[in-house]
């Protein structure tokens, strides 16, 4: 048994020693630069003030006009060619002109540059200089399917100092992504490496995510069977602890046993990262569900004339459907929004409150399941915190039996579905992953050290099995070259 083990630890480490080195290390890169994302604050500081006074066409309209055969939400945003709406459903989007429902598809770079230049001045970044870099499918910070409704992509440089590069939707003229030449440089030697996320590989997200599960359990394999070894091969000298290795073998044995606990952890917890519903569940709700939670909208409901109960000035407007009604909220500033009760004349013009009510959230849960409890506001320290996408609003959480469901209090959204497999999933992967526990979170310098601290123990234990096995494969070559 023990040789058999001794076998398989040693060939698999020789397979996989670098790529343990390498995610230790690209692991410490990765909690100072995250792979670029546009953040909400990002995105609406880009916005501009809607020109109500060219909306000649009512949401209702955009709805009914749209090839989007389940709207959800109808969205109002300016650009450098007029009012747009952007008509949602599901995982589709279309864009229509707010003066006559025009096509609103991006179909030229002349567009796309007027588009960045106009986000980068609301933004005060230096936008006259602007070139179109590229117009393209997939490119390295674009590789993920959040992005498939919006290609191609025109991806717009700055030419500033910060090397800012825009990515403008063709689908909607949305900016949907800021990346900067200091953070893609990171990236590089951060998530790029350590996720394996060449373009080649990545656009294909089946292959990618079959190669990466694959070779995360051939990895964890590989460390277990080395932990069972290491603490076999113990012996002792009376009372006192020694290895049966000597040289750089000890070293590694002994390294080994001091982060076994989180090498093993951080390999298993890795793993689950690539596990898309095959041992735990994802986290999102169904299609039923969703749709249990937004009722079925009647948008030709809406006034004829709803655009004149738009406030101004007023960067956003957005149209949703929950709990059988539709709401209309309106954005001016990235903290702060108006909602309204719309179909109705009264609620259409009187402003309502910020957010959605408990009693709202609690009859639109109704259609859900049966037995459910009452709404509860989630604390921001909570073990299963989420996050509004208006930065500072409360989410909501009804427990229904074993489920609970998160929904966003600004918009409706139904964030996720915590089932019990989904609440072991979050301990299991980002706390054992991240150290994402409320012990730490609450302490970000603390759980910053201990990340660098693990991963430079785990980065030289790594070194010393590249060593080993830079020794093993001289000795192989060496008896090959011999017969």
């Amino acid at each position: 048994m023990i040789s058999a083990l001794t076998l398989l630890h040693r060939w698999l480490g020789v397979a996989f020693c670098l790529l343990f080195a390498m995610w230790f290390a690209t692991g410490i890169v990765m909690h100072f630069v995250p792979f670029p994302t546009l953040a909400e604050t990002e995105r609406f500081a880009g916005l501009a003030p809607i020109d109500l006074a060219g909306v000649k066409r009512g949401p209702a309209e955009a709805a009914a006009l749209s090839d989007i055969g389940d709207v959800k939400r109808v969205r109002l945003v300016q650009r450098d060619d007029g009012p747009v709406y952007l008509v949602s459903g599901g995982s589709a989007v279309e864009a229509l002109h707010g003066s006559d429902l025009a096509d609103g598809t991006v179909r030229s770079a002349s567009l796309a540059l007027a588009i960045a230049r106009d986000t980068a001045r609301q933004r005060n970044l230096n936008g006259e200089d602007v070139t179109l870099a590229a117009l393209a499918a997939y490119d390295q910070w674009t590789v993920s399917e959040r992005f498939d409704p919006h290609r191609p992509l025109y991806r717009v440089a700055l030419n500033d100092r910060l090397g800012t590069e825009l990515y403008v939707s063709s689908t909607t003229g949305e900016v949907v992504l800021v990346t900067r030449l200091r953070e893609r440089a990171w990236n590089y030697i951060g998530s790029i490496a350590h996720w394996i996320y060449p373009v080649a590989l990545r656009s294909h997200p089946a292959g990618w995510t079959a190669l990466l599960w694959w070779l995360s359990l051939l990895a964890l394999i590989g460390a277990s069977s080395g932990a069972v070894i290491g603490m076999l091969r113990i012996g002792f000298a009376g009372s006192r602890p020694v290895s049966r290795y000597s040289g750089w073998q000890a070293w590694h044995h002994w390294l080994g046993l001091c982060c076994m606990p989180f090498v093993l952890s951080w390999i298993f917890s890795g793993f689950l990262s690539m596990d898309s519903g095959q041992l735990f569940s994802t986290g999102k709700p169904t299609p039923a569900e969703q749709a249990s939670i937004t009722g079925a909208p009647v948008w030709n409901a809406l006034l004829s004339d709803e655009i004149a109960y738009v406030s101004a000035p007023v960067r956003e407007v957005e149209w949703f459907a929950f709990g059988g009604r539709i709401y209309r909220r309106e954005r001016a500033s990235v903290e702060r929004q108006q909602l309204f009760v719309s179909g109705e004349l009264a609620d259409a013009i009187r402003p309502d409150r910020a957010l959605l009510r408990r009693d709202e959230i609690a009859a639109a849960v109704g259609n859900l399941a049966l037995g459910c409890e009452p709404p509860v506001i989630i604390e921001p320290n909570d073990d299963y915190a989420a996050t509004s996408v208006v930065p500072g609003a409360r989410v909501f959480r009804v427990v229904c039996g074993r489920d609970w469901y998160q929904i966003d209090g600004a918009t409706g959204a139904l964030l996720e579905k915590l089932d019990p497999s989904r609440r072991a999933y979050r301990w299991f992967c980002a706390g054992l992953h991240t150290l994402d526990f409320p012990v730490l979170t609450a302490r970000p310098a603390l759980r910053a050290a201990l990340i660098v601290i693990l991963c430079v123990f785990g980065f030289a234990f790594s070194l010393t099995g590249v060593v080993i096995a830079g020794r093993r494969l001289l000795i192989q070559s060496g008896h090959a070259r011999r017969r």
